[in-house]
């Protein structure tokens, strides 16, 4: 595996741990108005890269289809979408029973949530990179960098989302930080999983573009737009998701 892979698999990672990183500075829990900017940030930068950099581009793969060039990202796409609902339906809504439950037990639930959320996320980079490394499409190492950048972008508050509770909990600083930084350890995994097996899943590269893109719009509309829109300043998270959006336009365009 060279070393482009190996960075743009780490990426993710970092970003994860860096949010995670914020208990060490932050001395009280996330307020609504900064929880909103965050979460809407985050979609911002997941639907921008669902569309740029795995939609497009499987639409691009399969364009031999002719009129049917829809059909593998159609297949792929609601693939992810049911896969993410199958995964909420048998651990039952990990997040709205986090809401219900009290001290471990939420943070646990918060946990485990949010690192199943993140399997699909790298197996994204992963399908890029598999993609480029496969000389299939136009994914250029460029473009397979901008999603994992934009994917390390939307972790760092899913970081803080867990080490940040864990604190005012009464775990130490540094035990919150290492729960909070492995929550993301199964991005790189799963994304070095998926390049390692790039031989075999080539033909299908399409459909699996689009199923990130499914997977990824799923977390984006189950779990950040309401998260973003709490409060009583929706607006923010508004603005924010804008500001991820276009970010992650740009980088893709730039990079790609």
């Amino acid at each position: 595996m060279n070393a482009d892979v190996i960075l743009g698999l780490t990426v993710p990672f970092i970003g994860t741990t860096l949010g995670a990183a914020v208990v060490f500075f932050m001395k009280k829990k996330l307020g609504d108005k900064v929880t909103n900017a965050l979460g809407g940030f985050a979609a911002g930068v997941m639907v921008a890269a669902s569309v740029w950099s795995l939609i497009l581009p499987a639409l691009e793969q399969s364009a031999s289809f002719g009129a049917l060039s829809f059909l593998p990202a159609l297949i792929g796409f609601w693939a992810g979408i049911l896969l993410l609902m199958l995964i909420d339906r048998l651990i039952p809504r990990l997040y709205k029973r986090a809401e219900q439950a009290s001290g471990g037990t939420r943070t646990s639930m918060m946990a485990l949530a949010v690192t199943l959320h993140n399997i699909p996320e790298g197996m994204a980079v992963g399908v890029v990179y598999a993609g480029w490394l496969s000389g299939i499409g136009d994914i250029t190492a460029g473009g397979a960098l901008a999603l994992a950048v934009g994917i390390a972008i939307q972790n760092f508050p899913e970081g803080a989302i867990i080490s940040m509770p864990l604190h005012s909990q009464g775990y130490s600083r540094t035990r919150s930080f290492v729960y909070g930084m492995l929550s993301g350890a199964v991005e790189p995994l799963f994304g070095a999983l998926t390049v390692a097996y790039a031989w075999l899943i080539a033909p299908a590269m399409p459909y699996l573009l689009a199923f990130a893109a499914g997977a990824m719009m799923y977390v984006v509309v189950e779990e950040l737009i309401p998260e973003m829109s709490q409060g009583d300043d929706p607006s923010v998270g508004v603005l924010f998701f804008a500001v991820g959006f276009t970010l992650m336009m740009s980088l893709d365009v730039a990079f790609g």
